[in-house]
């Protein structure tokens, strides 16, 4: 065992990169809203981003480790503490048996990450631990859960400064199977237009609103269900977009009127309520680039991750440690 939980938000799931090579099942991938985020957190534990972490939709819980356990923290900030004391996100801490480790609700953006060191083993189905609610597999947490971790935790308390992708911004797009479907004017007006996310939002997906008239593509109605994937800017009935998430259908019939970069789904996963997106057409040459360079950001990940310097006055026990060793005379 290693982390008991006492308390948890309604939304919170084991997920990591998700199951590939199922859509022709009728499976979505499912898997972390915030890729980044399993990445960031492996760096911080020296570990791969293929392991599960614990994913948290707006708030977080109460947990308590039956034996002493390295932990991260990553994705959207989230007020966090342990035994009261506070600590610093986009982290790894220690936690010794006994203690509680406090998450709170988002500062900001959506998505929450609680790494553990080894991962999180929960049962392998399909060759993931992705919790995939919309297809019943898995459940969310729920208290009293134990969060199995794969192995004894190290000492290093590290930190990294993650790109901000918690507010919004520009997200970079391809043309779809579909894109040709909207005339010009349209196309420009959606790549002109600032949108909003709405209240609806899951993790299958989330919708924009807008200003103005909506979005329509030329017969519409006729369109043949066609292969979904995570990214796909679907057009509804009153032409509000909706960008769809992991756990998104595999097939349907509305227009898409383009996808968002894999690099970039991150950023609109995380997107608050209220928070504006635009989009930006890139060709396929360039999302190969700009794919192939976001690849290699990851990689450099490790790199740049840094020792965590404790603030004195988070040390309850200061007194006890000998700080003068090693010190010598400047006048020798």
């Amino acid at each position: 065992m290693t982390l008991m939980v006492h308390r948890i938000g309604p939304a919170c799931t084991v997920q990591d990169q998700g199951r590939i090579g199922y859509l022709d099942q009728g499976l979505s991938r499912s898997g972390a809203a915030d890729i980044l985020a399993l990445h960031e957190g492996a760096a911080l534990l020296g570990q791969s981003p293929d392991l599960a972490a614990l994913e948290m939709a707006g708030m977080g819980g109460t947990f308590e480790a039956t034996r002493r356990t390295r932990v991260a923290l990553t994705g959207a900030t989230m007020q966090a503490s342990i035994d009261g004391s506070p600590i610093v996100w986009n982290a790894s801490h220690i936690l010794e048996q006994g203690q509680t480790l406090t998450i709170g609700a988002t500062v900001r953006g959506n998505y929450g990450y609680l790494h553990l060191e080894g991962g999180i083993e929960t049962e392998l189905f399909l060759g993931s631990r992705a919790t995939h609610l919309t297809a019943k597999i898995g459940r969310a947490v729920a208290v009293g859960d134990v969060l199995p971790a794969g192995k004894t935790a190290g000492d290093g308390r590290m930190k990294l400064s993650p790109p901000d992708r918690f507010n919004g911004g520009t997200l970079r797009v391809v043309a779809s199977f579909q894109t040709a479907l909207f005339d010009d004017e349209t196309l420009d007006r959606f790549a002109q237009t600032e949108f909003t996310r709405g209240a609806r939002a899951n993790r299958m997906g989330m919708q924009l609103e807008s200003d103005g008239p909506g979005f329509a593509a030329k017969d519409q109605l006729n369109i043949l269900s066609e292969v979904i994937t995570p990214g796909d800017i679907q057009m509804t009935g009153t032409g509000n977009p909706f960008i769809l998430l992991p756990e998104c259908q595999t097939t349907g019939g509305y227009p898409r009127i383009a996808t968002v970069l894999p690099c970039d789904m991150s950023k609109a996963a995380q997107t608050p309520a209220g928070g504006t997106v635009r989009f930006e057409f890139v060709t396929l040459e360039q999302a190969v680039e700009i794919d192939a360079a976001f690849s290699a950001d990851l990689a450099r990940l490790p790199s740049r991750i840094e020792p965590l310097v404790r603030d004195p006055h988070d040390i309850p026990d200061l007194l006890s440690y000998q700080l003068i060793g090693g010190v010598i005379s400047a006048t020798d």
